[in-house]
C-alpha cells in the first residue's frame, strides 16, 4: 500500500481538473485496505473512493482521504452449460473486462463496450448503455465495511439497483470499499439490438450476428459521437435521461412531436436528455474553456485549462434552460465534489 500527501488528482479524473487531495491511498490487495480501515478511524464525510474517475467533477481541492483500489484479477468460480460466474477485481478496467468476456463468448455486457471506468464503479453507478445495465448481470459483490473494519458480502437485492443508481450513491455512500464483483454471464447470448443504431449498423456489416460484431458496432457508434477523454477531457454523458409521468410526457409529445420517449411502464416514461438539451440550443456551444460537444449534447467537455466551477456553471445553465422550456429537471450522472 502507498500513501501520498497533498496529492494531485488531475490524472485520476477524466475531466482532467487539477485539484489536490489531503491524502491519497492506493493498494492492489483487499488485505491492504482492510488493515488500513482497522488502523485508522475514517469519517465517511472525509473520504472518497475513486476508480476510473469518469463519474466525478471536482470543483475544489478534496480536504480528506482518497482511497484508490487497484485490485486486479478475473476468476471463473462456477459454470454450467448455460452460464458462467466470474469474480472480477474492482481495479480492473471495465472495457478490458468486456473485451475478455466477448473473446470468451460470454454474453450480457457486450453492449456496455467502451464505457470508461473500473469494474468497482459498475455497481455504484449501475452503468448502462444500449439496452443493457450492469445490474442485469451482477450477482453479488465483496467489500470492506469502513466503519466496522471487516469484509462483507453484499447481494444484488441489497444494492437496490435502479436506473443509473444504487444504494452506494446515497445511503451507503463512502461506507464500503468494493473489492470485487461477481457477474453471471451467459454462454447462450440473446442479442439486444433494439436500442439506438445497433441493428442498422449490424445490417450494414452483413453476415451472422456475434458478440464481437456487436462490440465492434457499439464502439464505432460511441467513437462517432463521444470524444476520447484523453484528448478532449469529459465524463461521458453528464446528465441522466429524465423519467416523468406518462401523462406529462403525452402533453410534451403533443407540442414536440419529435421528442424521443421510452416507455418504462404504464405510468412512467423516460425522455431523451440529449434531445432536450439540443432543443435548447446547447449542442456545440462553447463558453471559454468549456462547452457542449458538437456531436453529442449530453457531453460537456474541457477544452483545456477549465476549472471545475466552469463546468458546474455550464451544467447548471443547461439544467435551467431545459426546465424553463420543458418543465423537466435534469439530474447529473456525475458527482460534483
Amino acid at each position: 500500500m502507498k500513501v501520498f500527501e497533498n496529492y494531485s488528482l488531475k490524472k485520476y479524473n477524466t475531466f482532467s481538473i487539477d485539484v489536490n487531495c489531503r491524502y491519497f491511498v492506493e493498494g492492489d490487495k483487499k488485505e491492504d485496505f482492510l488493515e488500513f480501515v482497522k488502523m485508522y478511524e475514517l469519517d465517511p464525510k472525509k473520504i472518497l473512493i475513486l476508480g476510473g474517475g469518469s463519474d466525478f467533477l471536482f470543483v475544489n481541492d478534496f480536504k480528506g482521504t482518497v482511497l484508490y483500489p487497484k485490485i486486479k484479477g478475473k476468476e471463473i468460480i462456477s459454470e454450467d452449460e448455460n452460464y458462467v460466474k466470474v469474480r472480477v477485481g474492482a481495479g480492473e478496467v471495465w472495457d478490458d473486462f468486456v473485451l475478455w468476456a466477448v473473446n470468451k463468448g460470454y454474453g450480457g455486457i457486450e453492449n456496455l463496450s467502451l464505457i470508461p471506468g473500473h469494474v468497482g464503479a459498475a455497481p455504484v453507478q449501475n452503468v448502462g448503455a444500449y439496452g443493457m445495465q450492469a445490474a442485469d448481470v451482477i450477482e453479488s459483490l465483496e467489500a470492506i465495511d469502513i466503519l466496522e473494519g471487516k469484509e462483507v458480502h453484499i447481494s444484488k437485492s441489497e444494492c437496490e439497483f435502479s436506473y443509473r443508481n444504487s444504494k452506494f450513491k446515497e445511503e451507503w455512500k463512502n461506507l464500503y470499499i468494493i473489492t470485487s464483483v461477481v457477474f453471471v454471464l451467459t454462454k447462450k447470448p440473446k442479442f439486444n439490438l433494439d436500442y439506438g443504431k445497433i441493428k442498422s449498423e449490424i445490417d450494414l456489416l452483413g453476415g451472422p450476428i456475434s458478440l464481437s460484431k456487436i462490440r465492434e458496432v457499439v464502439i464505432n457508434i460511441r467513437e462517432s459521437k463521444l470524444p476520447d477523454y484523453k484528448i478532449l477531457p469529459n465524463a461521458g454523458s453528464f446528465f441522466k435521461n429524465p423519467v416523468v409521468e406518462k401523462s406529462y410526457a403525452d402533453k410534451l409529445k403533443e407540442k414536440y412531436k419529435e421528442l424521443p420517449c421510452y416507455i418504462i411502464d404504464d405510468n412512467y416514461v423516460k425522455l431523451a436528455a440529449g434531445w432536450l438539451i439540443e432543443s435548447c440550443g446547447w449542442k456545440g456551444k462553447r463558453i471559454g474553456n468549456v462547452g457542449v460537444y458538437e456531436r453529442q449534447s449530453l457531453v460537456i467537455v474541457n477544452y483545456g485549462g477549465a476549472v471545475g466551477m466552469d463546468i458546474a456553471k455550464l451544467s447548471n445553465d443547461i439544467k435551467n434552460s431545459v426546465f424553463l422550456k420543458f418543465g423537466v429537471m435534469l439530474s447529473p450522472e456525475v458527482y460534483v465534489i
